[in-house]
């Protein structure tokens, strides 16, 4: 019973997390303010990977939550070098 509730509130907090990114995708308004929002999405997608391992005594899913983090990681050192050239556009390489 009280274990039920807990999941309940887990995926009403991870759902939580997911639209406020998905929110903070469509606004914007900046390129960065989406980046964010992105790395939020992926953060809480890990986080549900990582809970349904527990909840269901199991590891099939770290090979997806290492993919989804070296995506995050990518893509924010992607943009954050694209960001910098827009801020110094006389610099070439």
């Amino acid at each position: 019973m009280i274990i039920t509730v807990v999941y309940v509130l887990t995926g009403i907090v991870f759902t939580a997390a997911a639209v406020f990114g998905v929110v903070q995708v469509v606004r914007g308004p900046s390129i960065l303010d989406r980046v964010i929002g992105s790395d939020v999405l992926l953060t809480t997608l890990m986080l549900v990977c990582g809970a349904e391992m527990v909840i269901n005594g199991h590891t099939q899913t770290i090979p997806i939550m290492v993919v989804l983090a070296a995506t995050a990681a990518f893509s924010t050192v992607a943009v954050a070098r694209y960001v910098s050239r827009q801020d110094h556009p006389e610099v070439k390489e």
